[in-house]
């Protein structure tokens, strides 16, 4: 907060920006090695970085984090599997999910809740040149990520009767263009004032002393803060008191790869009401021990999150011999119902570096190959790491959650990720995954269709959103639709 108002002041002075000394005091003095050099509007933008940099918290993690002595690793010890409600179809309480489901929709349509998505990537790696959620995902019309998202929050909207606001949290490399996207399809028919877009944070990548790197003379090597920064995103931007002023106090959060993500699921929201969680989060069953997705885990009371690259493969492959399944089998799909005042409660400290700031979620330190330049100010692109970049993870916030929360859902109905070109989790298996859905819905209502054995149906067909959102909206839409559309190629329900 410092560094913004000094910021702010520097204009009305014409004297050297106290930036310049409040970096020098800190050791950092490196960031304005080149100032003398530099053009004004260069100036101007090294100035706005720094206003991003909280000193003391850079300080802070180069101690905890790269200091001497800092032992690496995650502590695995007394650690035991997560427990989760079961799905009816996997021996759960039917009636307990009824009553879930109940208590989601009256949540629903007394406004308390928000879609929340995660949208800071790039589609970089799928071939796209812009934002990752405008990449085209649906198996027919080829709509968008974004689009799939806005027509489900729509949807949802219109069937239970009160429009929901839909909060995205862009990158500084997309923001713009997010925002122009939207403005160029006309917010995919929902209404502008409800969909609010804010930038994700930033944190400086430092050498392994914790001396800020620079990428150029007057760019400092800046890198999003994490999906965890999310949350401090969420109050730095004022979308906390905004909910706070709409009667919102229950935000869904989801991740913008993942097409058949079910953006607000009442299901979902009605266990994390009724059993009063602070933070809620999905499971699905692990396909393989080495699959990659994090593992819910119990240690010393708490939930935690586990990643798959810090459970130790026999621990991974651990079967449970009185179910034959794998021991730690509940995998994390970063799909979460999160209490508002639980984010503030999370984010009291993130300007404060005191040891009575509140709970606030950690840092993890990622070595990497940081492109930056020599003290001469000549370009160096490192072959090997040559500094760290910090960043937080969302599910570490569980641990301080009260009465934290982990429901299963069926992977079919929620999740297919959209991250790598070819492959698993790629743009085919996303369509796939779309189109055997759409086959179970049709299915389900007596439709005649051929599929595969796998569920695939031999026809290319989409159903939009707008017509069914799950099979029970589904259902309703087919039942009421007349004449009942012939299952042909190229079935679109709209």
């Amino acid at each position: 907060m410092a560094a913004r108002f000094l910021f702010a002041r520097m204009h009305a002075s014409a004297s050297p920006p106290p930036l310049l000394d409040q970096f020098a005091r800190a050791g950092q003095g490196q960031v304005f090695a080149f100032w003398p050099q530099l053009r004004e509007d260069e100036r101007r933008v090294l100035l706005g970085q720094a206003a991003e940099i909280n000193l003391a918290e850079v300080e802070r993690l180069t101690h905890t984090l790269l200091g001497k002595g800092v032992v690496r690793g995650i502590d695995l010890t007394d650690l035991e599997p997560a427990s989760y409600v079961s799905r009816p179809e996997q021996g759960g309480d039917a009636a307990a999910w009824a009553q879930a489901r109940a208590a989601g929709e009256e949540a629903l349509r007394a406004g308390r809740v928000a879609a929340f998505t995660v949208a800071g990537g790039q589609g970089t790696r799928l071939g796209c040149d812009g934002p990752k959620g405008t990449f085209p995902v649906t198996p027919l019309k080829r709509k968008p990520l974004f689009q799939v998202f806005a027509e489900k929050i729509l949807a949802a909207g219109r069937r239970h009767g009160r429009p929901l606001h839909w909060f995205i949290m862009t990158s500084h490399a997309n923001h713009a263009r997010t925002e122009a996207f939207f403005a160029e399809h006309r917010f995919f028919g929902l209404d502008r004032a409800r969909v609010h877009f804010f930038r994700q944070g930033r944190m400086p990548a430092v050498d392994f002393a914790g001396r800020i790197l620079l990428e150029a003379k007057g760019f400092i090597a800046l890198s999003p803060d994490g999906h965890g920064g999310s949350l401090r995103a969420l109050r730095r931007s004022g979308a906390l008191d905004l909910m706070k002023g709409e009667g919102i106090d229950t935000i869904s959060y989801f991740q913008v790869d993942n097409p058949l993500v079910r953006c607000v699921d009442p299901q979902f929201i009605g266990w994390h009401l009724l059993r009063g969680s602070e933070m809620s989060s999905k499971m699905v069953s692990k396909a393989y021990p080495e699959e990659k997705l994090g593992h819910f885990c119990r240690q010393r009371g708490r939930l935690v999150v586990i990643e798959y690259s810090d459970l130790p493969p026999a621990m991974q492959r651990e079967v449970d011999p009185a179910t034959a399944r794998l021991r730690y089998v509940a995998g994390s799909i970063a799909i979460h119902v999160i209490d508002r005042e639980f984010v503030r409660r999370m984010t009291g400290g993130v300007q404060d570096s005191s040891a009575d700031a509140g709970p606030a979620l950690p840092f993890h330190r990622a070595d990497k190959k940081i492109a930056t330049i020599d003290a001469a100010g000549h370009p160096v692109r490192p072959d090997r790491p040559n500094g760290a970049k910090f960043e937080q993870f969302v599910f570490d916030a569980l641990p301080f959650a009260r009465n934290a929360l982990v429901i299963e859902t069926q992977r079919a109905d929620d999740f297919s990720p959209v991250k790598n070109a070819e492959g698993v989790d790629s743009p085919r298996t996303a369509r796939e995954d779309q189109l055997r859905q759409y086959a179970r819905w049709l299915k389900h209502v007596g439709a005649p269709l051929a599929t595969d054995a796998s569920g695939l149906p031999e026809i290319t067909l989409e159903v939009s959103p707008l017509f069914g959102c799950d099979a029970e909206s589904f259902a309703e839409s087919w039942s009421g639709r007349s004449p009942r559309p012939a299952v042909k190629e190229g079935l679109y329900l709209e």
